[in-house]
């Protein structure tokens, strides 16, 4: 008889948490009741409440951490490789509020670094720029972008305090030829305060440079949390990539 009542038991508590993330009620991030603090609840023992997590776990509900608990899992969203993301369509299309912050905005000439990331054998002025995207509130990704002004004067006058510049030129500047770089890579402190995570976290870096003839036109570093960003592509036997992907 008690064995049919913990088979019941963990059920019915995997089941109503699992309605309480999928409501809404508990956000992404929100950390799940300790085990004891289930025990206490539900007045069962610590292998029912494992037997209700461990689905849950599996299915990518949930997060557990030895030390830490539990946490409900967010959402993970999944963009072609070979396509040019913008996130804030990304965000809002899968129905999260979305966020924008420029952090820092200057117009110069090209260190050599930057020089280097475009692809320029002179140093041109440039526009550069740091932003913070944000879904539900929560650090997205930091972006750290460059702009050859020389190809693209325009984007001098552009407020982008206002709009996001990858959504702006994706929108006003035609791209004849996309380069990604993407690397996993531990954050910095200065990276890891911004994105609200600990120093060294794993995070997930995307590179950009995108041509239009053979104008260089940007250069972007997106850095997301590790557990906030994917990236997926679909290809042929042929290696072209498959429809709709």
């Amino acid at each position: 008889m008690t064995k049919l009542k913990d088979a019941t038991l963990h059920k019915r508590i995997r089941t109503e948490i699992s309605e309480r993330i999928l409501s809404g009620a508990w956000p992404p991030g929100h950390r799940i009741p300790f085990e004891h603090e289930l025990m206490a609840e539900y007045g069962c023992s610590r292998m029912t409440v494992n037997k209700a997590l461990a689905p849950l776990a599996e299915s990518g509900l949930i997060v557990r951490h030895r030390k830490t608990g539990s946490f409900v899992s967010r959402p993970r969203i999944h963009s072609v490789v070979l396509a040019i993301p913008d996130i804030p369509a990304e965000v809002t299309g899968r129905g999260e509020p979305y966020l924008y912050e420029l952090l820092s905005r200057t117009a110069r000439r090209a260190t050599p670094r930057e020089m280097e990331e475009l692809g320029l054998e002179q140093a041109v002025p440039v526009l550069a720029l740091k932003c913070l995207h944000r879904a539900s509130g929560r650090p997205f990704a930091l972006e750290e972008r460059v702009i050859n002004l020389k190809a693209v004067p325009e984007a001098k006058a552009v407020d982008f305090a206002r709009t996001a510049p990858g959504s702006w030129l994706l929108g006003h500047v035609p791209w004849t030829e996309a380069e990604h770089r993407i690397s996993a890579a531990n954050a910095p402190r200065s990276v890891a305060g911004l994105l609200a995570i600990q120093s060294e976290a794993a995070c997930l870096v995307l590179e950009r440079r995108t041509w239009r003839g053979d104008d260089k036109i940007t250069h972007v570093r997106l850095t997301f949390p590790g557990d906030a960003y994917d990236l997926v592509a679909r290809f042929s036997p042929q290696g072209s990539p498959a429809p709709g992907a």
